[in-house]
């Protein structure tokens, strides 16, 4: 099926919006915190708070299931972003699933490299859980929240801590070493990011630890006894293959894994939720997901 008119509309504007690496990160950081001045949805409060020591917006829509929880990972490529710039996009996703967001504000890198927005992620969820039962809540992320929601689910798993009812990844960042094809067979389809933003991202990232760690790059970690997880990723994107190759280790592992390929779409294409059908509908299928992983 073609793209629809407004998403081919917006696409020949995203590029207009996108700051490269060159541009300092205190520009880069108030361009993308400027996508939260988009509408919010109705009927939805809005609270500044702490969660686990970690500031965050708690995003409550009219509705929402009591102990249904979202503990949402924003991205920009672990330097940028915040619950400003995602705040709208998860309380869009709250009010679909009838649930409560929690939109974290974790320690930024390259001032916080790896691994304080894990620690941050594994401080909030443990903090949530200490009065919800952990299977009504489900960890979501786009970009490089979605390489933390990973991350966080395996750091979890391996001190042994109650897992969530699920995890829903938006274009995830999970191979920071860069080595899908995709990368390059989709460099000149994608609007959103390019692979000198990726590489400086990695550099203050990571630190002096290595990029193909797996705590880093999560592709690479031992996937065994995660929760179900919605894996949703555009046809053009350079990360394509970080989501694709998370699917078939997943299911390797014994994960239960859908995968789903948009086609003609870009990176964290569902940002443009309420403007453009293609994200609406994905909200809608993940919000079905995140039912009945908390049911």
């Amino acid at each position: 099926m073609a793209p629809s008119r407004r998403a081919r509309a917006l696409r020949r504007l995203l590029p207009k919006f996108v700051l490269g690496s060159d541009a300092p990160i205190e520009k880069r950081r108030a361009a993308m915190d400027r996508a939260g001045l988009f509408p919010k949805p109705r009927r939805c409060t809005f609270e500044t708070t702490s969660v686990g020591g970690v500031p965050a917006v708690v995003a409550t829509p009219k509705g929402a299931v009591p102990g249904r929880h979202i503990l949402y990972v924003h991205g920009g490529g672990y330097s940028i972003g915040s619950s400003r710039s995602h705040g709208r996009m998860a309380a869009r996703l709250a009010a679909a699933a009838k649930a409560t967001a929690v939109v974290l504000d974790y320690r930024l890198a390259p001032e916080h490299p790896y691994p304080a927005a894990i620690d941050d992620c594994l401080a909030a969820y443990r903090a949530i859980i200490a009065s919800t039962d952990p299977s009504t809540v489900v960890i979501a992320g786009d970009s490089a929240g979605g390489g933390a929601t990973l991350a966080t689910l395996c750091a979890l798993r391996d001190v042994g801590d109650p897992l969530p009812g699920g995890a829903y990844l938006i274009s995830p960042w999970t191979d920071l070493t860069a080595s899908g094809d995709s990368i390059t067979t989709k460099a000149d389809v994608e609007p959103m990011i390019h692979l000198d933003m990726l590489e400086d991202a990695v550099a203050d990232y990571a630190g002096d630890v290595s990029p193909d760690h797996p705590g880093v790059s999560p592709l690479f970690a031992d996937l065994t006894g995660l929760p179900p997880m919605l894996i949703q990723v555009g046809s053009d994107e350079v990360l394509l293959d970080d989501s694709t190759r998370l699917a078939e280790r997943g299911e390797a592992a014994g994960v239960h894994v859908s995968l789903e390929i948009e086609p003609d779409m870009w990176h964290v294409y569902q940002a443009l939720a309420g403007f453009m059908p293609e994200a609406n509908a994905a909200f809608d299928r993940a919000a079905r997901f995140i039912r009945l992983q908390t049911a």
